[in-house]
């Protein structure tokens, strides 16, 4: 690798005997920590140039918009990164540019990343350390039998009611980044986009963000769907999925594309924004041709990016490095679900990204008798106002598992499918708020019932709302789907075009 010897020679243990002398700054303590030790290590290369949103046309239908604002994301990361792109690529270095957030990947040795700190175009350089996710199992063995019923959750927010009044998620398409999906699932093989019926096409339908490791039924850069935990597939279930009167989502008629975004349940700040950058703009199974038109409506994000194990003991990455991505799909139009985390029941427990984000539409778990789950994390979270935004139903959730079988998870994962599900729903029956992801969240907020709940946090009192409790409440998709009509038809009424 000339790139180290070109531009610093320095030995790794001359690096930490020196801690980085003028690359201090740039290098964060837990990447300094790797380096010191010697060998190869990953790490995230950020730059400070950002593309401004405001500078794309309002007025302009929502692929027009997102086309674009991805046009100013890459000529923006262009002119950041390709001095150093030049140079990575001439010495070997093995490396992944992303311009949804204007970073780069990199895995090399301890002197090839103190070299580019160095650099005077690079901002920082941060670990990409693997964060294992404590997901929830399954409570109990799951079932290969099909339940001819409506979940409770789905019913308890008032579905089947819009069903009946004629949307089902029709025309909407959902996705999620998580440890991926068993696509043929019986609940979920027809709701699949890249399913027409006949064949399946994984093209613009599927991504996998990892890139190495894997195991033997989910290897890395898998060319198909495939789960390797079990999350993924159930909470694509509980927004889509049907298998006849097995009634187990929420919006049955929407069609879903999905990216692995973990491996076996453990992620790097690099996986995630990888699925980021794919969803905002779909792209073959090469990596290439990319397509904003073909972008999901909403995201489901049924994951975190939690502190690091010891003797690591930090969090994930720095607030801005994913919280741009976020941003950035956002901005493009896309209704950004997260689920809060499962610290509770404790104040103050929301505390890592994407759920701590101002753009993500954040969901705590309630029960069946509309009580808050106790794990369910709660606010306020410093900095950011009225977190968690609502809550869901979280707590023993039947949905979908790998094998053909359903089984019944707890937690703010199954929650926040609820509420991608309900979007889906409040867009089948008001098109004119797609690619306003703000508006669909006023309007989500505003029809949410107030669950009764005693507790206090922030000071902010139970019986306010917003609260850092539950938010502005447990969801409502009837009334929210009957609230976007009634503003649909006055966005008519006014002579605008949606």
């Amino acid at each position: 690798m000339r790139l180290a010897t070109t531009l610093l020679r320095l030995t790794p243990l001359a690096i930490a005997c020196a801690s980085f002398g003028a690359s201090a700054a740039a290098i964060d303590p837990p990447l300094a920590r790797a380096l010191a030790a010697g060998g190869t290590v990953e790490a995230i290369v950020a730059f400070d140039d950002r593309a401004v949103p405001a500078l794309v046309d309002p007025n302009a239908d929502v692929v027009a918009r997102r086309t674009a604002w991805i046009a100013m994301l890459r000529a923006t990361a262009e002119r950041s990164q390709s001095a150093l792109l030049a140079r990575l690529r001439d010495d070997g270095v093995e490396h992944r540019a992303y311009w949804i957030n204007n970073t780069v990947w990199v895995r090399a040795d301890a002197a090839t990343i103190a070299a580019i700190a160095q650099r005077d175009d690079v901002a920082a350089v941060y670990a990409n350390a693997p964060m294992r996710q404590s997901l929830p199992p399954l409570e109990g063995a799951p079932s290969n039998e099909a339940a001819l019923a409506v979940e409770w959750g789905v019913a308890k927010i008032r579905a089947p009611e819009v069903w009946a009044a004629g949307f089902t998620g029709q025309g909407v398409v959902v996705s999620g980044q998580d440890t991926g999906y068993q696509w043929d699932h019986p609940a979920l093989k027809a709701k699949y986009r890249g399913w027409n019926g006949a064949t399946a096409d994984h093209n613009y339908n599927w991504h996998d963000g990892i890139h190495s490791g894997g195991v033997a039924t989910c290897p890395a850069n898998s060319p198909a769907p495939c789960d390797d935990n079990s999350h993924g597939t159930h909470t694509m279930g509980t927004i889509v999925g049907a298998d006849g009167a097995n009634q187990i989502g929420v919006a049955p008629d929407a069609r879903w594309i999905g990216c692995r975004n973990m491996n076996s349940g453990t992620g790097t700040p690099q996986t995630y924004i990888d699925c980021m950058q794919w969803l905002l703009a779909p792209t073959d199974l090469a990596g290439g041709n990319p397509d904003p038109a073909k972008a999901p409506d909403v995201i489901n994000n049924s994951w975190g990016c939690p502190e690091a194990p010891p003797p690591t003991g930090e969090n994930c990455t720095p607030t801005t490095i994913l919280q741009s991505a976020v941003d950035a799909l956002v901005d493009g139009g896309i209704f950004f679900v997260a689920s809060a985390g499962n610290g509770g029941s404790s104040c103050s427990t929301i505390t890592d990204p994407p759920a701590i984000y101002a753009k993500s539409f954040v969901v705590g778990s309630t029960t069946s008798t509309d009580a808050m789950s106790s794990f369910s994390s709660r606010g306020p979270v410093a900095g950011v106002a009225d977190k968690p935004d609502v809550s869901a139903p979280g707590s023993n959730v039947r949905s979908s598992v790998p094998g053909n079988g359903y089984g019944a998870k707890s937690g703010t994962s199954m929650a926040g499918p609820h509420v991608a599900g309900a979007a889906a729903l409040v867009l089948s029956a008001a098109p004119s708020l797609r690619g306003h992801p703000d508006q669909i969240a006023a309007i989500l907020r505003a029809t949410s019932v107030h669950i009764t709940s005693t507790q206090v946090c922030g000071g902010v009192a139970a019986t306010t709302f917003p609260n850092p409790v539950q938010g502005y409440g447990r969801i409502d998709a009837y009334a929210a789907v009957q609230a976007a009509i009634a503003a649909s038809d006055a966005i008519y009424e006014d002579g605008f075009e949606p």
